[in-house]
């Protein structure tokens, strides 16, 4: 039995194109390898390229949608399940239930909310489901650069990049993802102030 992928990625209908051809992609290669998509439940952009991607193929796709973005991201009432809930925050839960594993496409300040609440929780050892950037145009480069700089400066712990695939090329997107996921547990030296 195939995996529950959730896809994040944009909403907006300003941006090139190539991104929202990947997306459809990506949803015809979640169907391709016999899995199912969880998305945010909307059919505009690559939110909804992804979605009809995967169900062209064959795959089942459950969206998840808030009550306040009906209207904006307009609901993919073609989905096997559509899921409206309150609000930001229980869409996000209700996503992560659903889902296996976490594959992140370029996108905005959303996009970003979802990868780094996905990405801590598994960071803790909160979750044990793969996570992985999939970045063909280098948008997320300044993103890599920023997180090497704050484990340089001591923000972070270097196992941050134990919790994550991050890949410029489809398949090995798809091959880190269906990959057992490492086990990332926090020590108790990740919460105690070095001796000066």
């Amino acid at each position: 039995m195939g995996l529950a992928i959730c896809v994040f990625c944009a909403s907006s209908s300003k941006i090139d194109p190539r991104h929202v051809e990947l997306a459809g992609r990506v949803g015809a290669e979640i169907a391709r390898r016999g899995h199912s998509l969880v998305s945010g439940g909307g059919t505009v952009s690559c939110m909804g390229a992804v979605a009809r991607g995967a169900r062209d193929g064959g795959a089942r796709t459950v969206g998840v949608i808030p009550e306040g973005l009906l209207a904006y991201e307009i609901a993919d009432q073609a989905s096997e399940e559509l899921i409206v809930t309150p609000d930001m925050r229980s869409r996000k839960g209700e996503m992560d239930r659903r889902s296996d594993a976490f594959l992140v496409l370029p996108g905005g300040i959303g996009t970003l909310e979802e990868l780094f609440e996905i990405w801590t929780a598994r960071t803790l050892g909160m979750h044990e489901k793969q996570l992985v950037i999939l970045d063909p145009t280098g948008v997320y480069d300044p993103l890599r650069e920023l997180m090497v700089r704050l484990t340089d400066e001591g923000f972070a712990r270097p196992k941050i990049f134990d919790a994550i695939g991050w890949t410029a090329s489809l398949d090995e997107a798809f091959d880190l993802l269906e990959r057992s996921p490492v086990r990332i547990e926090p020590t108790p030296e990740d919460y105690v102030e070095a001796e000066p």
